[in-house]
């Protein structure tokens, strides 16, 4: 199921085409895939990602990342690599985590179309075209749904529908399944995405907040039957904690003051209340103010209004060095006329 575009009209997309490869010429595509100790599948991923892809295009690069992997999968790229022109691979220092290890790809990738997934064989690399084929239509972002998901319901599907659920609230973005790592992006999208923690989830979203096109097809999953799993329960609460900051950026990152600032009012508005309210008892009343845990609780929201209208201040001081330090623009241009 897909979320409708943006625009009445999106402009078509280029299509994949099968021409000879020239060295410094920008590639078709580029299919990233982050590994951690994933030495059982490696093998057979590459093998079974090359030839779905040889169907649709001859300029294409399957960049395999190495995230610190410590169980031989290093030295298996490196042994197979020198035989497939199409293969590049990249080695970390040490493991630090799937979204620096897509980061790490993205930048490498010289492809007009950036499509990843996972290296354990639950994605199905047939669905490739697929994603091609929707992103056709025109497209910026294509999401996998995997609507059958072969994977525990406790301890896996139940977390995910929640999280799906909260995180398409939060952003705005209706996707089923934001956690499929089987996705496709036009390159330029992924040039201002800049990835930490676990935002890498997150990345239709902040696509979205510059104006591109999200839409999510059914793709295949497959149990997992090497290796072992790399996530857990306690992902959950990071991807709640990066949830929030990407809530942040979406509706605040370049006006902080109208968050800060409402917050700082709020609590200068009632602190403001409750002093004045304590303040005529006292001289009207005679209602002595000792021992009024209401007054500590008036002096509390005052100080705290004033130090986040601070805040917003500082906040936006710092968004516009950001800016114009940088020449970064608050606007994306789709194109022009």
């Amino acid at each position: 199921m897909s979320s409708p575009p943006l625009t009445d009209a999106p402009a078509p997309a280029p299509e994949i085409h099968t021409l000879g490869l020239q060295v410094d010429d920008p590639l078709d595509l580029s299919i990233v895939v982050p590994v951690y100790n994933e030495v059982e599948s490696v093998e057979e991923l590459v093998a079974q990602v090359i030839a779905s892809v040889r169907e649709i295009t001859a300029r294409f690069e399957l960049i395999l990342v190495d995230d610190g992997s410590r169980d031989g999968t290093g030295e298996l790229l490196k042994k197979i690599s020198p035989g497939l022109a199409e293969l590049r691979t990249i080695h970390l220092r040490r493991n630090f985590g799937q979204a620096a290890a897509l980061a790490a790809g993205f930048d490498a990738a010289r492809g007009r179309i950036v499509v990843t997934l996972d290296g354990d064989l639950q994605n199905e690399p047939r669905d490739i075209p697929k994603l091609l084929q929707k992103m056709n239509e025109g497209y910026d972002v294509v999401s996998g749904w995997r609507a059958d998901r072969q994977d525990h319901f406790f301890s896996r599907r139940l977390p995910s529908v929640l999280a799906n659920r909260l995180i398409a609230r939060v952003t705005g973005v209706r996707l089923h399944d934001t956690g499929c790592s089987l996705k496709a992006y036009r390159a330029e999208l992924l040039k201002d995405v800049h990835l930490y923690g676990e935002m890498h989830r997150f990345i239709p979203a902040l696509a979205s907040s510059q104006g591109g096109r999200i839409a999510e097809i059914p793709v295949s999953h497959h149990p997992r039957t090497r290796g072992k799993s790399k996530y857990g329960i306690m992902r959950t609460f990071r991807v709640i904690l990066d949830l929030i900051l990407v809530k942040f950026l979406l509706t605040y990152s370049t006006r902080p003051i109208h968050l800060f600032g409402l917050l700082g009012l709020g609590s200068l508005t009632g602190g403001t209340l409750i002093c004045g309210l304590l303040a005529f008892r006292r001289l009207f009343e005679g209602v002595p103010l000792q021992n009024k845990p209401l007054l500590l609780l008036g002096v509390l929201l005052l100080m705290m209004g004033v130090q986040f209208i601070t805040m917003g201040l500082i906040a936006e001081m710092q968004v516009r060095l950001y800016h114009e330090s940088q020449s970064k623009p608050i606007y994306r241009i789709r194109e022009t006329t």
